[in-house]
């Protein structure tokens, strides 16, 4: 980019009206961070970047922040912080303001935190004595504050897998305000969650769109009992999380390769899965070893986080497009999500990066044995005509429980996260309790993230984060408080997310408790 173009773009940031001063001031930050070198890399890796056929997310020339930061809030209650002169909190008013300061000092490339804690884990300790209706104002008060102090969607909290008060009434608070932030995740373990939580939960998802729903054991099996989905689904480990997301697009690959199938999988995408990698690789070593994150941070130093639980997120995405190209050249008729053959061509594309991720070292990734963690990737508002991760392409989604079954093989590969949505229509206020059903019956399936949404309610679910319908068309005109609106509004343009296939929810007489 020549100075002249830098200072036009810098003009255009400045000048626009639907921004306000904190986007501009990110989009500003973002525009001199990149007119840094990039990390050295290959040049055939360079090409591939500059092509698109790898990408880094936009996360910037010279990264200086972790991408996603999951503090240790419970230790940081317990231990104050010197950094922010704050002494334990002793009451649940002052836990509240402790953290509310505290999320202000967390990092991350929105620039606001993507993670607020387990809520009703770090909450537990100040609210034995505290009545139903003081928990619930307090309560109330901190949610309207989050909301207006990060307005961003991204910033996600956990609950569960045991029921507890304080569960219950977020619940009751989301279904009140009708709020974007915190997204939220559940955490469902078939063993100690109870229907009637999952049953509130669905509940809050009819009114509000979220939370997610989680399948704890698995998460357990891949990351131990201390994780967290943060962000849209994405899950890491508490105390550290993730230093980079880069992505390979999957479909980019399909239409490069030449040859027959076998030679794909043992040629082609192990050639570009490499390439990705590198990009990863050199992006971690700028951050640890040239801007020395860990060396200065607060968070590090206060033992907050520790190098030791961080990786990298290796994402794909366009699955859907390689499958159905590499069938088309082979002379084969079906579709991904559809067709037996074309699924089980998907699960030996997945299985084979999975394969080739596990067996690449990384450098600074103790937090997964030395290797990144793989990332069903959700994409961003500027893809097109390229389906997100693992899905199924939007408006060709098959009915419910064939839908479960053609993706949940993928699911027990991805420990980083990796999310299917699924946009049930309007008859699951009458039968919601079909819904605990099928939720529990996806993670028998396999599945370890179950989301889904209602085109009736004021809330559009884009990949994996909220908006209010309203924001997005009010956007053009008026801008948004959030500035996640700003993606969603391309991805309703670009990726028609609202064109969903609308699923049948059963009578829970009907809903069998796994999918048959």
């Amino acid at each position: 980019m020549s100075m002249e173009e830098f200072r036009a773009r810098a003009r255009e940031i400045v000048n626009d009206a639907t921004l306000t001063f904190h986007q501009r001031r990110h989009y500003l930050a973002w525009l001199a961070e990149n007119a840094l070198e990039y990390p050295e890399l290959s040049k055939e890796a360079a090409e591939a970047l500059n092509k698109q056929i790898i990408c880094d997310l936009f996360e910037g020339s010279a990264p200086y922040r972790a991408r996603y930061i999951l503090p240790d809030y419970a230790r940081a209650l317990h231990n104050g912080s010197t950094h922010l002169e704050l002494d334990p909190p002793t009451d649940l008013d002052e836990a509240l303001s402790f953290l509310l300061i505290m999320y202000t000092q967390v990092p991350s490339i929105t620039g606001y935190p993507v993670y607020l804690g387990d809520f009703d884990k770090i909450l537990a300790p100040y609210v034995d004595k505290v009545d139903d209706e003081t928990l619930y104002r307090n309560l109330r008060l901190f949610w309207i504050a989050l909301d207006r102090i990060l307005p961003d969607a991204f910033v996600h909290t956990n609950l569960g897998p045991h029921d507890s008060r304080i569960s219950r009434t977020i619940f009751r608070i989301e279904r009140e305000l009708l709020q974007v932030v915190p997204n939220i995740s559940l955490k469902v373990d078939p063993e100690v969650t109870p229907d009637d939580l999952i049953l509130d939960a669905v509940l809050t998802v009819i009114a509000t769109g979220k939370p997610h729903f989680v399948n704890h054991p698995l998460m357990v099996r891949d990351l131990g009992e201390e994780y967290a989905a943060v962000s849209c689904y994405n899950s890491l480990k508490i105390g550290g999380g993730s230093h980079t997301l880069n992505r390979l697009n999957l479909k980019e690959v399909a239409l490069l390769h030449q040859g027959d199938i076998d030679s794909f999988i043992e040629e082609t995408l192990p050639h570009y899965v490499e390439l990705n990698a590198e990009l990863i690789e050199a992006r971690i070593r700028y951050l640890v070893e040239e801007a020395k994150f860990f060396e200065h941070d607060f968070l590090a130093a206060e033992g907050l986080i520790q190098l030791d639980r961080f990786s990298a997120m290796y994402g794909i995405y366009g699955l859907a497009e390689a499958v159905d190209i590499l069938m088309e050249g082979a002379d084969k008729q079906g579709r991904y999500g559809h067709d037996d053959e074309a699924n089980e061509l998907s699960y030996e594309i997945t299985r084979k990066v999975a394969d080739l991720v596990a067996s690449r070292p990384m450098p600074y990734c103790a937090g997964n044995n030395g290797r990144a963690f793989l990332h069903s990737q959700s994409g961003i508002d500027s893809d097109l005509e390229v389906t997100a991760g693992t899905r199924i392409p939007i408006g060709e989604e098959p009915e419910m429980f064939a839908h479960i079954k053609a993706v949940a093989p993928h699911h027990d590969l991805f420990q980083a996260g990796v999310s299917d949505i699924f946009h049930v229509e309007d008859t699951v206020r009458r039968n919601p309790s079909a819904m605990v059903d099928i939720i529990r019956g996806a993670f028998v399936e396999g599945m370890r993230d179950f989301t889904f949404n209602l085109a009736t309610n004021g809330f559009i679910r884009i990949t994996g984060y909220l908006v209010r319908k309203c924001d997005v068309e009010q956007f053009d005109e008026m801008g948004a408080r959030h500035g996640s609106t700003t993606f969603a509004a391309g991805s309703v343009k670009n990726s028609h997310v609202t064109d969903r296939n609308v699923k049948r929810v059963l009578s829970r007489e009907s809903s069998p408790r796994a999918p048959q």
